[in-house]
């Protein structure tokens, strides 16, 4: 019996977990629909009335009672109408605290239905004896009502807005938007719609003359960019929002320039994109990036020919998971290839790349490989196994501190992984092999540079001696958001407080984007025919210290008071200044102005390789004397000695 009653509790308490759930009545919509409705019954009264006493000029005993009977008679249709025509139109369905346009637009529509329908009912079922009412009533009734319910459903609204406002008014951002086009009016529009926004729109500026004196969203646009500093100081701004996407670089730099003597935080959106796909919003707003100060428009690349190049070939790249080789592994995944070999030593990178282009790329022929270029038999069994026909070499040692303090490191990497890796593509059929250098190659002072140097030799001996392969480097400058780039260590210091470090006032830099970068790698390996040392225009040098005070400006401090920069002196190894070419390098130009082709210094191939296996054994061996084997191959090398020795002449030629 006991058991019985349990397997009915069981099955009784089964069949209510397992019963639908009831959504609970909403009070609080029903309270509000019952208000909303009486007072839409009060306003259809109040316009029909409205309407006859305003036609008479408010003058009450002028109105003949012939008219006043049939509106009085109608007066139950006409709400019963004009109920059923508001809840058609949603009036009592949407949420008037966000209404918009749309809404607008049904609140219009059914009010003028409404005074059509009086309109035909009246004239329609004319009360015998009685005269019809004006014409003028219609409109008038119309009017009235679309006027009673304009107040009933965007007062809450305003009064919201003005609330809001009054609550932010002491602890409200003060912020100033450049440019008054479709950006700056969603902009706008959202910062004063939204509830949660601490954000005071005080002004807006605007190059056009002719919106001068103008407003946008109620906001005044008070002049051009010569009235940035004054308008700052006028209104204490402490944001400026430039929202213009599609200005030149070129114009954009000299606007944020104007802002960074502002002392204000300035923030922009991301591009033209944004705009024309319907993401802009506060949301999407970001810091100024230094990409943002480079005064320049971004490279433009040949993407036929790269897909051209790239599409159906399986392609591998050394150091896939590094900055520039991970950037290189998202283009071409873009591209098509056949299979996406990507390479790399460190498996938290490598890691990363993978999971990202299964994302993006869930149909790419993608694997992933640990393995070290130095390991020779490991790198022959990769491209006996995989056989690709373009390899991107990417891998290798790059921090110019950390290889001057570990010089055979670099050698051992640098020289010898490429070497390893550059033989085993050539004894595997590789059609092309695209090195990545650097401009410190170039008359280099530290023994990184003098190994990328050592590379380039490399290279161009190998494409003699293995004539099936064309083997090529590009050679560029530094790129923005690398590893090891100065720009996350001077965020990361502005985050800190400071100070800023810089290592000369007067050391200058060229930069790139890393997307530009590569996009102008694969754009070179589609050009190489063999032997080739592509140089990418990086445009003008950059002033570190420039840089550097932008950003703390940019940022919203004060250069000297808010953060300070401090000289550190140049590291070891560090030039003030890179050069891209030789003095014995020509400059031959390609279909694509940003490429060029350097024309190959000529070298004793037999003494090269000679000099090579000398390296190789004191790189092994932990020689001390590894320099002096680097000098002997790359005699525009300047080791630490030397350097010291030309500074030492320099100070003695300044006192005298």
């Amino acid at each position: 019996m006991d058991q019985k009653k349990q397997d009915n509790r069981a099955t009784r308490g089964t069949e209510e977990n397992t019963a639908p759930l009831r959504k609970p009545f909403n009070y609080k919509l029903l309270w509000r629909r019952t208000a909303l409705m009486i007072y839409d019954v009060i306003s259809v009264i109040l316009a029909s009335y409205l309407a006859i006493i305003v036609r008479y000029n408010f003058r009450l005993d002028e109105i003949p009672r012939a008219f006043l009977i049939p509106i009085r008679n109608f007066m139950p249709l006409s709400i019963l109408m004009t109920l059923g025509l508001f809840w058609v139109f949603r009036m009592y369905h949407s949420l008037w605290a966000y209404a918009g346009e749309q809404e607008l637009q049904n609140l219009v529509i059914s009010c003028v239905l409404s005074g059509v329908g009086n309109a035909v009912f009246l004239q329609l079922f004319r009360v015998e004896g009685y005269q019809p009412v004006p014409q003028s009533y219609y409109f008038l009734y119309t009017f009235f009502l679309i006027a009673c319910e304009f107040v009933s459903r965007f007062s809450y609204r305003y009064l919201r807005t003005m609330k809001h406002k009054r609550e932010n008014r002491d602890n409200a951002i003060s912020v100033m938007v450049i440019g008054a086009g479709e950006a700056a009016n969603i902009i706008i529009k959202e910062i004063i719609g939204s509830h949660f926004s601490t954000m005071t729109i005080r002004c807006v500026i605007d190059d056009d003359r002719l919106k001068w004196g103008r407003y946008i969203q109620g906001v005044k646009i008070i002049g051009g960019r010569d009235k940035i500093r004054e308008a700052c100081a006028l209104y204490d701004i402490d944001q400026i929002i430039v929202a213009m996407p599609s200005v030149p670089r070129a114009q954009m730099k000299e606007i944020l320039s104007i802002c960074s003597e502002t002392g204000c935080k300035v923030r922009t959106l991301p591009g033209m994109y944004q705009l024309v796909n319907g993401e802009v919003s506060v949301s999407k707003l970001r810091d100024v990036e230094i990409e943002d100060l480079l005064g320049r428009e971004p490279v433009q690349v040949d993407i036929g020919s790269i897909i051209g190049y790239v599409q159906n070939k399986v392609v591998c790249v050394t150091g896939g998971g590094g900055s520039i080789g991970s950037e290189l592994c998202r283009q071409i995944a873009g591209h098509k290839p056949k299979q996406l070999i990507i390479l790399d030593i460190y498996e938290n990178n490598a890691y990363d790349i993978q999971q990202e282009l299964k994302i993006t790329h869930p149909e790419l022929n993608l694997v992933v490989l640990i393995a070290s270029i130095r390991n020779t038999r490991r790198m022959n069994w990769i491209f006996e196994h995989y056989r690709p026909d373009i390899v991107y070499h990417a891998a290798a040692h790059k921090h110019v501190p950390l290889m001057e303090d570990s010089p055979c490191e670099a050698i051992k990497n640098n020289v010898f992984g490429t070497f390893k890796t550059a033989r085993a593509a050539a004894m595997n059929g590789v059609q092309t092999f695209v090195m990545i250098s650097t401009d410190k190659a170039v008359n280099p002072t530290n023994i990184m540079g003098a190994s990328k140097r050592i590379c380039e030799m490399i290279i161009q001996s190998f494409d003699r001696m293995y004539p099936d392969t064309k083997f090529v480097a590009v050679r560029f400058g530094n790129v923005l958001g690398s590893n090891g780039s100065v720009i996350p260590l001077f965020r990361k210091q502005i985050a800190a407080g400071g100070p800023v470090t810089v290592t000369d006032p007067n050391i200058i830099r060229y930069f790139m984007t890393i997307p530009e970068a590569v996009s102008l790698v694969l754009q070179a390996g589609a050009y190489a025919k063999g032997g080739e040392i592509f140089i990418l225009d990086m445009g003008e040098p950059v002033k570190i210290l420039d840089l550097a005070e932008n950003l703390i400006r940019l940022s919203g401090y004060r250069v000297g008071e808010d953060i300070e920069i401090k000289f550190t002196g140049l590291r070891p190894g560090e030039k003030l200044y890179e050069e891209m070419l030789m003095k014995e390098e020509g400059m031959k130009e390609t279909a694509n102005r940003q490429i060029h082709i350097g024309r190959p210094i000529e070298f004793n191939e037999v003494q090269f390789l000679r000099d090579l296996e000398a390296l190789k054994v004191a790189a092994e061996n932990e020689s001390p004397d590894i320099r002096r084997y680097v000098k002997a191959i790359v005699p525009t090398y300047v080791t630490p000695e030397e350097r010291l020795a030309q500074q030492k002449n320099a100070a003695m030629e300044g006192k005298e």
